[in-house]
């Protein structure tokens, strides 16, 4: 056997592996996909068919997954927003199952409300299963400062929060004109550009449009 090839099935092998081992679902879906790719090249060549059949079954799998995920991350139809009370049972249950992992995008995050603080809270559904969690506390004049927008390790990859902003009449609802996020990472610009915010001093900040979807 020539040793590139070893290597290859090696690789082919290390890759599904190493898929199993990933909480994001698009990114086991594509390690996966080149893994069983690699392995359905590999068995071709050896002319091991069964195995042959087996990941390449894989492959398509994966392939109509991927191409199904990605057709969903902005559709509306898949994704809803819902809107419950600060102090609600059930998002006090997700935000401190998920605490530590908020806490890294969040640190300042307080899951319970001061006394007297008016804050919105959104959780972001898919089915059954919720993916994401807004909140979104009244600064007065107008304005909603961005507490919280997180994501499951699931669906990370995705931008469900996007759902909550695309809403306006939720936040015209509240009487907030604009919604600002105080500061943000590098790695959350694209997504503040994608869901309409703008860079404003040394926050970004979206406004509320009523009629408008985006």
């Amino acid at each position: 056997m020539f040793p590139w090839l070893e290597i290859a099935g090696w690789l082919g092998s290390a890759l599904i592996v190493l898929s199993l081992t990933q909480a994001r679902v698009l990114r086991f879906r594509w390690l996966n996909l080149v893994g069983s790719l690699v392995a359905t090249t590999y068995n071709a060549i050896l002319g091991i068919w069964p195995f042959v059949a087996m990941n390449a079954a894989i492959s398509v799998i994966n392939i109509y997954w991927l191409w199904r995920l990605n057709r969903e991350r902005h559709d509306a139809a898949v994704y809803e927003v819902v809107e419950v009370a600060p102090d609600d049972a059930y998002l006090l249950h997700v935000l401190r199952t998920h605490a530590a992992d908020i806490a890294t995008f969040a640190p300042g995050f307080v899951a319970v409300p001061e006394p007297g603080e008016e804050r919105s809270a959104f959780l972001v559904q898919r089915g059954d299963e919720t993916v994401g969690v807004v909140e979104v506390r009244d600064a007065g004049d107008g304005v909603g400062v961005v507490e919280l927008d997180w994501v499951t390790k699931r669906f990370r990859d995705f931008t469900p929060g996007e759902f909550v902003y695309r809403r306006s009449g939720i936040f015209a609802a509240k009487g907030f004109d604009r919604v600002v996020v105080p500061e943000a990472g590098p790695g959350e610009l694209g997504y503040l550009r994608g869901v309409g915010f703008r860079p404003e001093g040394a926050g970004w900040v979206r406004d509320v449009v009523v009629d408008s979807e985006t």
